[in-house]
C-alpha cells in the first residue's frame, strides 16, 4: 500500500502524521511511504530523517493525495484538502464529526474512506488512540489553567503553587470559584 503524510495546515498544529519510526515499521513490512517536503519540522524531524527511514519526500500536498492510497493525519481534514480526497482513498486522522456538518459533507461527497481514530476501538471497548490524546490533554489542562490565572492573560494573578509567606490559593467546590 502506498502511504501517504502531508503537512497539517490547521492553525497551531504541529503533530505529524508519522513519525520517522512509523514510516521505518511501515517500509519493512512492506509499504511504501511518500511524506510532503518539511512535514516535520517544526517538531525537529527533518525531511532526511524520514528519507534515511524509507520514505520519499515529495513536494506538496497535492502530490500526496493524488498518488496516496492511504492518508495518514492528524487532524481533521480542512477544506483545500477534502477538494483533494478521492473515491476508495483512505483518510486516517481524527474527525471529530459531530460539530462539522460541512465536513461530513464533503467526506461523504468525495466518496473517500474515513477512518477516524476516536472511533477505533480494542477488543475490551477501549479507545487505544483516544486515550493517549486525553492524557496528554489533562496533563496540559493543569499547565493551560494556571496560564489563565496570569494577570497577563486577564486571570487574577494567582499562583498556583503559591508564594514562602502568602496563603495559598483554595478552590472551593462548592462556589466554584477562587476565595482567598
Amino acid at each position: 500500500m502506498l502511504v501517504g503524510v502531508p503537512r497539517e495546515i490547521k492553525d497551531n498544529e504541529y503533530r505529524v502524521g508519522l513519525t520517522p519510526s512509523a514510516v521505518r515499521e511501515l517500509v519493512a513490512r512492506g509499504h511504501k511511504v511518500i511524506v510532503q517536503a518539511g512535514v516535520g519540522e517544526t517538531i525537529d524531524l527533518e525531511d532526511d530523517r524520514y528519507v534515511a527511514a524509507g520514505a520519499e519526500i515529495v513536494p506538496d500536498a497535492a502530490s500526496v493525495f493524488g498518488r496516496a492510497e492511504l492518508v495518514v493525519k492528524v487532524k481533521e481534514p480542512q477544506p483545500s484538502e477534502i477538494a483533494m480526497l478521492r473515491e476508495g482513498q483512505v483518510l486516517f486522522t481524527y474527525l471529530h464529526l459531530a460539530p462539522d456538518l460541512p465536513q461530513t459533507r464533503g467526506l461523504i461527497d468525495s466518496g473517500c474512506v474515513a477512518i477516524a481514530y476516536e472511533t477505533v476501538t480494542d477488543e475490551s471497548g477501549g479507545l487505544p488512540l483516544l486515550a493517549p490524546m486525553s492524557e496528554v490533554a489533562g496533563r496540559m489542562s493543569i499547565q493551560a489553567g494556571a496560564h489563565a490565572l496570569e494577570r497577563e492573560a486577564g486571570g487574577r494573578g494567582v499562583l498556583l503553587g503559591g508564594v514562602p509567606g502568602v496563603p495559598r490559593p483554595r478552590w472551593s467546590c462548592s462556589a466554584a470559584a477562587w476565595s482567598e
